[in-house]
């Protein structure tokens, strides 16, 4: 016991944060023996010690790891500190087969571990107390004043040496080409990168093509500065996992968290340092195709994804090897793109961005985010990237966000089309609106120099871009050590592991959300059982790890057939067929195959597909149809103004509903669809989304009740695309409708189909049914900011 401020460090647990993971299933002490026990109770107080002990950490989770030495299995006990941070866990059952440790975890800090230590021998009726006080170890503020002295030296230095031409090279990403030798580097490039026009790379990786591109930098630059090595890292690099709009529907930051780490680690390995992710745009609009890449309609949630994100990219500390920088985007208002198309024209009101759309952005700024990718669109009629309001004043002035601004790809020299100017006019009002880095456009390596001269630009403010690029890469470690993430080791050992792989599994598990179960149809039985597969996505590995899928490789990716027969085998019969394409419209395969769609017609009409289904229909118990949207028809560039099924699925699903056998629609998409068609007629529809490399192991152990679906969506499904903007947080009418009262007309309402949405936002069933008891709240008054309010109440599983 203690009373002062004790320093208290971490004990050397021999677990890996991924083993530690798996800790989140619930302990049911009351299967545990009733011999060889022991009831502990565990008291502690959670300090802040930056602040000599005077802050308390509230709102904590505190938790009991149970480690079984037998089976080596894991589950936790949850707990929270109150408002004065002090935590009681009584009367905790301690088996004495087990290991047990306290984890702490709270925003802002790094995680505790300790390990609970009991004495050898004991009194039964005496009862064991560990009180602990556990503080931070460090004095951030000082460390970092001492950090940021070190780098203002670094990059005071080095932009003292620096010549003007030099400065604005540090101010160009430059895309390069590689294959198996290396990286593709023409001569011009070659000059260029020997003139110091070239500041950070994009779309190289693997430690042979970045050591080769960064020993160009080094040896043949004046400064020897080095370059950042960035990608599309979105939902993991080389092993996938489900798209971001699915993890989000896992409302689970641990595991989101623990993605971006995986992913982080993966990319890293493949000499990467900077990565554009995460999406935290807020969408109301699943016509638009990028919606796959946020976290939905919600902003608070939308927040807490964010910054789990970048603290799973980033971590503790930048400059650690498996640390990525994290580039949150698009800033800002993407996702609101009038109809739904886009790169389209965004008009709000100030009230609406600071309500519904500027948290996740400013989430990921307070998480600590290193930069930030402006957004096409244009807000309060300038764009996004020329826009001194949005990217000085309020990112920078405002919020304080202490990164660097790079463009989205050629977004400065597309100014031109919004009509500001010629490339120069548009890149000097750019960098003055607080962009720092031009992708793609050139406009700053070829126009700066010349809008110096006239006055258009001040030395000052490219300085100020140049020297906010120069500390990214102080802050990466690159200015220490140019190779710091090329370690071929690692390429080998870190990669695609078999850790990841079961980690993608349980993140595509934990996303999937069961939209209807009727009669109990599913889980499906593990023996004596025939089921007819069908749909052009039961045997499909192309489409599987999405549109943004980056480095993976979708060869490696597990089919659903293949997930079903590597977990049963022979116990149950699967009957497999096509039955259909995935989508015959002629101009729609035209342009997705033009841009690597890979969508090959089947040799047979749809009647013939169709036919053969039925008759392994026939001899089946149930159907499951595996069907939904290509991964080309999701992501940038792929708005629809139809979001249902394509046409030859529905004529597939007609005939399959005709037989009168049950059938359950398994659904692989990137966004919402209109499918209420589809829900008045299949026995049980399964969300999947994009799931990732594990895709085919995930479903086959959700469809037969190896994990209980417990998916809830965060993005609303509508009835019809007519009902677009449809979102659970609007706002209400002087004449709102109630729904029991259908001859009530002059209510804001359609006269053809219902208000409500087809599934909201936080639906998702589960194979069992749950009832809450009676709410009880633990006071009547709140006082000050920091008071919480602890409501309880009895969760009772009273289903099968």
């Amino acid at each position: 016991q203690t009373e002062e401020c004790e320093l208290t460090s971490n004990d050397h647990i021999q677990l890996t944060a991924n083993e530690f993971i798996q800790s989140r299933q619930l302990c049911n002490t009351s299967s545990f023996s009733t011999t060889d026990i022991r009831r502990i109770s565990i008291n502690g107080h959670l300090v802040d010690y930056t602040t000599r002990c005077q802050k308390s950490i509230s709102n904590a989770n505190v938790e009991i790891i149970r480690i079984h030495s037998n089976s080596r299995s894991m589950c936790s006990d949850l707990h929270h500190s109150n408002s004065h941070g002090y935590f009681h866990l009584t009367n905790v059952i301690i088996h004495s087969n087990e290991e047990i440790f306290l984890r702490v975890t709270a925003l802002g800090y790094r995680t505790i571990y300790k390990r609970i230590r009991l004495p050898l021998s004991y009194e039964r009726s005496q009862g064991t107390i560990l009180d602990w006080q556990i503080v931070l170890t460090i004095d951030i503020k000082q460390r970092q004043s001492q950090h940021d002295e070190r780098m203002k030296s670094i990059v005071d230095a080095l932009l003292s040496e620096m010549t003007l031409d030099e400065k604005i090279g540090q101010l160009n990403l430059e895309g390069v080409g590689f294959n198996a030798d290396g990286p593709i580097i023409s001569d011009e490039l070659r000059e260029r990168i020997h003139r110091g026009e070239v500041g950070a790379v994009l779309n190289i990786y693997t430690p042979k093509a970045v050591r080769q591109l960064q020993e160009l930098a080094i040896n043949s630059t004046r400064l020897k500065i080095p370059f950042i090595f960035g990608f599309d890292v979105i939902h993991g690099h080389k092993t996938i996992f489900p798209i971001p709009l699915a993890l989000s529907a896992t409302w689970n930051m641990t595991l989101i968290e623990q993605s971006a780490r995986i992913a982080a680690t993966e990319a890293t390995a493949d000499a990467l340092n900077w990565v554009f992710s995460p999406m935290v745009d807020i969408a109301h609009d699943p016509r638009w195709g990028r919606i796959l890449e946020g976290a939905g309609e919600d902003p608070w949630l939308g927040s807490q994804v964010a910054t789990a994100m970048v603290r799973g990219y980033q971590g503790s500390n930048l400059s650690c090897v498996d640390t990525v920088m994290a580039c949150f985007k698009h800033f800002g208002l993407y996702g609101a793109a009038e109809a739904g198309r886009d790169y389209n024209t965004v008009d709000m009101s100030p009230l609406r961005m600071y309500e519904l759309y500027f948290p996740p952005y400013r989430a990921a700024v307070e998480a600590g985010a290193g930069s930030v990718m402006t957004s096409f669109n244009e807000i309060n009629g300038v764009p996004s990237t020329a826009n001194q309001w949005l990217l000085n004043d309020l990112l920078h002035d405002q919020w304080n966000f202490t990164g660097f601004i790079v463009t989205d790809a050629t977004a400065i020299s597309e100014l031109i089309a919004h009509g500001l100017g010629n490339l120069q006019e548009v890149s000097a009002r750019s960098i003055n609106a607080g962009v720092d880095m031009d992708m793609g456009s050139q406009g700053f390596l070829t126009t700066l120099n010349q809008s110096l001269h006239e006055g258009k630009v001040t030395e000052q403010t490219i300085d100020q871009a140049c020297r906010r690029v120069l500390e990214a890469k102080y802050k990466l470690g690159l200015l220490d050590d140019p190779f710091h993430y090329v370690n071929e080791s690692r390429a080998q050992t870190d990669i695609f592991t078999k850790q990841n792989r079961l980690a993608a599994r349980d993140f595509a598990r934990h996303s999937f959300v069961l939209l209807k179960n009727d009669k109990q149809t599913l889980p499906l039985a593990r023996s004596n059982l025939t089921i007819t597969l069908v749909g052009p996505l039961a045997d499909d590995h192309r489409n599987l790890l999405g549109a943004w899928s980056g480095a993976g490789d979708w060869n490696q990716a597990v089919s659903v057939v293949e997930g079903i027969n590597q977990l049963l085998g022979n116990n149950i019969q699967v009957l497999h067929v096509k039955g259909a394409n995935l989508l015959e419209d002629p101009n729609t395969l035209k342009l997705l195959n033009a841009y690597g769609g890979d969508i090959i017609l089947d040799n047979r009409t749809a009647t013939e597909m169709i036919d053969e289904a039925l008759q392994a229909a026939q001899k089946s118990d149930v159907i499951v149809a595996v069907v939904g949207e290509t991964q080309g028809m999701t992501g940038e560039a792929s708005s629809r103004a139809d979001i249902g099924l394509p046409a030859c699925q529905q004529l597939l699903l007609q005939a399959l509903f005709n037989t009168g056998k049950p059938v359950v629609i398994v659904l692989m998409n990137g966004r919402p669809l209109t499918l209420t068609w589809e829900d008045q007629q299949a026995t049980a529809i399964l969300e999947t989304w994009f799931a990732g490399t594990e895709t085919g192991n995930a479903i086959a152990e959700v469809l037969f009740g190896y994990y209980n679906p417990a998916g809830k969506l965060t993005a609303t499904f509508p009835r019809s695309v007519g009902q677009i903007p449809l979102y659970y947080n609007h706002k209400n009418t002087g004449r709102p409708y109630n729904s029991s009262n259908f001859l009530d007309r002059f209510k804001s309402r359609y006269i053809d189909i219902p208000n409500d949405p087809l599934y909201p936002f936080g639906y998702g069933l589960s194979y069992t049914i749950f009832t809450f008891g009676q709410l009880n709240a633990d006071k009547t008054e709140l006082h000050g900011d920091s008071d919480v309010l602890t409501i309880r109440f009895v969760l009772s599983n009273t289903g099968a």
